[in-house]
């Protein structure tokens, strides 16, 4: 069993390495100022606006399939049950301490659904990437709502001026939004191919440019370790390990992975993603305790380093 289990983990972390090791040397060249926060700045909108809308409509396009799928849109659903249930985690593990705590709970309870998922499907899963995409964008669907609306409430104390709807109008939600339509109404087979393939040409540049991203962000944080060990602690223990053990648990007992092993494992790599560096880009937006936010962090995607590879590892030989 020991044997078993440290082949599968060796495995997942050699899967994932390349993807650490791009987000290490984003950091490394944001620290020795190779990388302006003015370029983070321009690759961040450009994925946001141009690279990911295209990844986005392409996988949704090309892969959803409501007559063979017509339960697509429990996936959406699922990223907000796991949103909400981690959040509530999240309150159990600082009991007592809400009203001071509360802007830790996004750490806990929500986790990196895209950035970091995307290259880990990516490096698990080369031939079916395709719908592990379709997944990962049904996902966000539920789930980014419930983020950028509840999460930044926690996080930085303040709502948005603008009503909620209107700031979830971003151009990932409306190519995810205007793809499912047209899979659903079937005008999706009417696009030219030629229109297509230019899409899917640019759409590529999303996984590799939000890594460096990613990494670019999480390089400009300065870290206070002593500080913030306590709260680290109960964030993590929630985010890395209560959170995918109880999705794991769940998803074993539904029977998922014997009739759609992929979905089984993507719900499980989704749990135990690290936190979304969204939750640093509110704080610097709305206010909030940026210092301590980023540490913890920083230390989450370090230890995610080995905690992603193990549950990877864990689920594949009790499922398997």
């Amino acid at each position: 069993m020991i044997g078993s289990f440290a082949a599968v983990f060796s495995a997942a972390v050699v899967a994932v390495a390349s993807i650490f090791f791009v987000i290490f040397a984003a950091g490394l060249m944001v620290r020795r100022r190779i990388i302006t926060q003015n370029q983070i700045d321009g690759l961040s909108s450009a994925t946001v606006k141009v690279f990911l809308p295209c990844l986005i409509f392409t996988k949704v396009v090309d892969a959803l399939d409501p007559s063979s799928q017509p339960w697509w849109w429990t996936l959406p659903l699922a990223g907000i049950v796991m949103a909400l249930i981690g959040t509530g985690l999240g309150a159990v593990a600082f009991a007592g301490r809400l009203r001071e705590k509360r802007h830790l709970l996004p750490l806990a309870g929500m986790q990196n659904a895209g950035y970091l998922v995307l290259p880990v499907g990516l490096a698990l899963f080369p031939e079916q990437f395709d719908t592990f995409a379709l997944y990962t964008f049904l996902f966000i669907l539920g789930y980014n709502p419930i983020l950028w609306s509840l999460g930044k409430y926690l996080v930085s104390g303040v709502s948005s001026e603008r009503p909620v709807w209107r700031g979830l109008l971003t151009p990932p939600f409306v190519a995810n939004v205007v793809a499912i339509t047209a899979a659903l109404t079937g005008t999706a087979s009417l696009l030219p191919r030629p229109v297509l393939d230019a899409v899917t040409l640019i759409g590529s540049a999303a996984v590799p440019v939000a890594t460096l991203v990613l990494g670019a962000v999480l390089g400009s944080i300065a870290i206070r370790a002593r500080s913030i060990f306590t709260d680290a602690v109960r964030t993590m223990g929630v985010k890395l390990v209560v959170l995918p053990a109880l999705t794991a648990l769940v998803v074993h007992l539904s029977g998922l992975a014997a009739a759609n092993p992929l979905l089984a494992e993507f719900l499980v790599i989704e749990a135990a993603s690290a936190p979304p560096v969204g939750v640093v880009l509110m704080v610097r937006t709305y206010g909030g305790d940026e210092q301590r936010i980023g540490s913890i962090m920083v230390f989450s995607y370090a230890a995610c380093v080995l905690t992603l590879p193990a549950w990877i590892a864990i689920w594949r030989l009790i499922s398997g």
